[in-house]
């Protein structure tokens, strides 16, 4: 089946016109072309961007030379406020030195290590569902467990507790109050100019670095007097830079847990509740997870994960039609040519695993919901040249492994738990905000399955 996708904007627009749309949604802000271009061009009185899809040049940006293409600090004026100095928005050695702080926390057997708590969110969130009759939108729940897991997993804590309902509380009025970009983000500003964020983005940020700052310093407490649990907020208090040995103070940690919430938190619910429709849309591959979750157990270890195939592959291309972060923006730190085009200095330069990841020249069927694709010789190839909801390169995602163990196992819970129901008259329409969320929400019902015929599925 297709699922929906945003209408195109005409081809020509007004830069006026072209401001208000991408304020408001930036996917629907897109001409059509975009999915089959391999390069285009935008001009603005203020800077030059150019989106790539070419394989070879995505792969120059992330791969080959991320150095030369930082990050462009132009998406960082509206992150500012709450995210700080996070490794999200850092560049050159301040970000080098992040990575190597807190890539530790992510290697090895510390997947191993953070299921449980995964399983303990998933379970209970099967629990929350289980109470709701008739049709509701899913997205609230999805960002309710995907709060759950970060904070289990990161400070040892369930979203029942009162510290982490409160930043969860807040980082939904933070969400509401901030646009996708300010006005810095289109016109270049000195440092000394204000940003124009709005009272409610100031105020919920400041809440949320407090709430964050009291839970930092009670661990540092509980570090210092050998009494803190192994979870990943120790593991990364504790690692010492290996060039420097330092390590980060309450600040800087501050900082990383901000973006750690929002990225871990934020992009799993996005995934999480398009993926629960898809599946609703789709019966047959519902039933396929509904059996996939069943031979899990009542109480699976992280070595049943390989049960979860097929919905690992159902979750992939969810990540596909929709990724959680639409485009990413990187800024060229020299003069570059790209194509037959010259590139100058400070341009921007747009990744869109929107537009890749349905791109008509790569994808066979590009807009088409198909987890079976993967096993294909054109699924493959397109896996690696065409590919990128967490990034790539030394830059990929730090959590997208997390991300791979967190989004399969929940989907396969509740799958196995319910049938998946979509609602007449409430097809969701893709918006970019944070994330690639819905217009007016993804409803669905749950009716509960037979514990026998989820086995048999």
């Amino acid at each position: 089946m297709i699922p929906p996708k945003p209408a195109a904007r005409p081809e020509k627009t007004s830069l006026i016109n072209y401001l208000r749309l991408f304020r408001k949604d930036i996917l629907s802000a897109q001409p059509a072309k975009l999915y089959r271009a391999w390069m285009a061009e935008f001009k603005t009185p203020f800077f030059r961007s150019f989106l790539v899809n070419q394989p070879d040049l995505v792969k120059r940006v992330l791969n080959e030379r991320p150095m030369d293409f930082p990050k462009s600090n132009r998406i960082a004026e509206g992150l500012r406020p709450l995210l700080g100095n996070s490794v999200f928005l850092t560049n050159g050695d301040t970000w080098r030195r992040q990575r190597r702080i807190i890539d530790p926390a992510f290697e090895g057997g510390r997947l191993k290590d953070t299921f449980p708590a995964m399983l303990a969110a998933g379970q209970d969130v099967v629990a929350r569902l289980g109470a709701i009759e008739g049709a509701f939108d899913v997205e609230p729940h999805t960002s309710h467990v995907a709060a759950d897991v970060i904070f289990r997993t990161l400070f040892s804590i369930p979203i029942t507790d009162e510290t982490a309902t409160a930043v969860f509380s807040e980082f939904q009025a933070h969400q509401r109050a901030q646009p996708i970009l300010n006005f810095a983000a289109f016109v270049p500003l000195p440092k000394w100019v204000p940003r124009f964020h709005s009272r409610e983005t100031k105020r919920t940020a400041r809440v949320i670095r407090g709430l964050i700052t009291q839970l930092t310093t009670a661990r540092m407490a509980q570090i210092a007097a050998g009494t803190a649990p192994d979870d990943l907020a120790t593991k990364i208090m504790t690692t010492a830079d290996p060039q420097t040995g330092q390590r980060f103070d309450t600040g800087e940690m501050v900082d990383q847990v901000a973006i750690f919430f929002l990225a871990g938190h934020e992009t799993s619910a996005s995934a999480l509740a398009w993926a629960l429709w898809l599946l609703a849309a789709n019966p047959d591959v519902a039933d396929r997870v509904a059996g996939e979750g069943a031979a899990l157990g009542d109480a699976p270890a992280f070595s049943d994960l390989s049960k979860l195939r097929y919905t690992k592959d159902v979750f992939r291309e969810t990540l596909r039609l929709y990724p959680p972060v639409p485009m990413m923006v990187r800024e060229a730190a020299c003069p570059e040519q790209f194509r037959d085009r010259e590139v100058p200095k400070g341009s921007q330069i747009v990744l869109s695993p929107w537009h890749l990841q349905r791109h008509e020249r790569f994808w066979d069927d590009p807009d088409v919901f198909d987890p079976d694709r993967f096993k294909t010789d054109n699924g493959k190839q397109c896996l690696r040249d065409a590919f990128i909801p967490f990034s790539g390169g030394p830059r990929v995602c730090t959590g997208a492994g997390f991300a791979m163990v967190e989004g399969p196992l929940i989907l396969a819970l509740i799958a196995r738990a319910f049938h998946i129901r979509t609602v007449a008259g409430a097809t969701p329409v893709p918006v970019a905000h944070l994330t690639v969320r819905a217009q007016n929400g993804i409803w669905i019902r749950l009716d509960k399955r037979d514990a026998m015929a989820g086995a048999e599925a």
